[in-house]
């Protein structure tokens, strides 16, 4: 009798005929999808991507320099969650300053209400899936008049990085494995762009391989049918509307603006900035510091995985001077970030050149299409 994933597996098979690309844009994603061996159990014709779905991976050189350069500031306490901790800088890292790892940012009111006469700054990474709680933080920093505690903003919103990719002339991605947490927060109604604006399907997923399999399916069956719309197979914790208790609480404190991305550069309205009546929190009101262009690690190829343009593989660092012990970019430093996961759960060699062969038919059908565009 067949498992329920092989039924899966041969639905998948026999209803995807054509060459495509789905892109996965959530880190825990990316590593139950490695962990499961999601990719090689999968049609030839179907290859799977890792997108911008972890945060201190899309987070900038610049943005980490600036946290070392905070920890170097006389009378200062710095905390962040675990990942920031060993991403490298220009010169160094987080790491090497002893910060403190906290596993919520109401922990960190703790430390400042203990350190009255530090300034303890807590490094704001993360999606639409953290950043609520740092923004119910903030309230309650302002109404327990904590006066020594700041933020550093490096918040990111998922949408726009997605239109981002979709209207990508070099990005050859046909559909989106939509992110569980983020969604969870924010529904499945700001991704509905993808299918009315680019025809691109989307379906909201668990992380159960199972339920994977089960999103990659309805995806599938949308290609098949020439349709696009943006479905929800995790629906026991997502809503079309999401989570209108954690949006209220975020947009109390935070309002949308540019951001900066790794390996993408400024995308409009893809970040968070605190309002006029919180600036008091931001440490870069506090601090006026400085400093110079920032260098991305050399031989990195970590921008371009992030886009799903390379593979982990295709890096020459990776496995060889870059491993998890010793990370040069932050895709390996990272528990949600794709090079971690192939280091990790890569031991199948006729998976790696089966997915890198996908990719570089996929990148000259991509390259087809733009010369196209140029001649006309």
């Amino acid at each position: 009798m067949d498992s329920v994933v092989e039924k899966l597996i041969r639905a998948i098979s026999n209803l995807n005929t054509n060459h495509v690309n789905f892109m996965e844009v959530c880190g825990t994603h990316t590593m139950a999808i490695a962990r499961a061996g999601i990719r090689e159990m999968l049609p030839e014709n179907l290859n799977l991507l890792s997108g911008p779905g972890c945060p201190v991976c899309v987070t900038t050189q610049g943005t980490i320099d600036y946290a070392i350069a905070l920890a170097c500031q006389k009378d200062v306490i710095i905390t962040t969650f675990g990942d920031m901790v060993r991403v490298p800088g220009s010169n160094a890292s987080l790491e090497t300053f002893y910060p403190k790892i906290v596993y919520s940012p109401l922990d960190v009111l703790n430390i400042a209400s203990a350190s009255p006469d530090k300034d303890v700054i807590f490094i704001g990474v993360g999606f639409e899936t953290t950043s609520p709680t740092i923004a119910a933080t903030i309230l309650a920093a302002e109404k327990q008049r904590i006066k020594n505690f700041y933020i550093l903003p490096a918040f990111k919103l998922i949408p726009p990085a997605l239109e981002f990719i979709a209207q990508s002339p070099r990005i050859n991605v046909q559909a989106f494995i939509l992110p569980g947490h983020v969604s969870t927060i924010i529904g499945s109604k700001p991704y509905k762009f993808l299918a009315e604006k680019y025809n691109i399907p989307g379906c909201v997923t668990g992380f159960e391989p199972i339920e994977i399999l089960q999103g990659i399916l309805n995806l599938v069956k949308q290609i098949a049918e020439k349709s696009a719309s943006i479905d929800i197979e995790y629906s026991k914790v997502v809503k079309p509307e999401g989570n209108k208790k954690a949006l209220e609480i975020l947009y109390k404190v935070f309002q949308v603006c540019d951001a900066d991305w790794r390996g993408i550069g400024m995308i409009p309205k893809s970040g968070l900035a605190l309002k006029e009546r919180f600036k008091k929190y931001d440490v870069k009101r506090r601090f006026k510091i400085r400093l110079p262009k920032s260098a991305e690690p050399k031989g990195c190829i970590c921008g371009k995985v992030l886009l799903g343009l390379n593979l982990p593989v295709d890096c020459a660092l990776f496995g060889k001077k870059c491993t998890p012990l010793f990370p040069i970019g932050p895709c390996m430093v990272s528990s949600e970030g794709s090079c971690a996961a192939y280091y990790k759960y890569g031991s199948n060699k006729s998976g790696f050149k089966k997915a890198k062969r996908r990719l570089k038919e996929g990148g000259e059908r991509a390259k087809r299409r733009v010369k196209k565009g140029e001649e006309g």
